[in-house]
């Protein structure tokens, strides 16, 4: 049920993350706030395709 998903950043776009989740307790797209080293700060992150 477990999934692999990608997380992109806001700002930049830049796919920065990779994680898992579960989609029966998660269907939506993900949004989580992550450092991103190409803008230097914490910023919200996006799941992509």
């Amino acid at each position: 049920m477990r999934v692999l998903i990608t997380l992109a950043c806001t700002e930049c776009k830049q796919r920065n993350y990779q994680t898992n989740k579960n989609k029966k307790n998660d269907p939506d797209r993900i949004e989580i706030k992550k450092y991103c080293k190409f803008c230097k700060k914490h910023t919200t992150h996006k799941e992509t395709k």
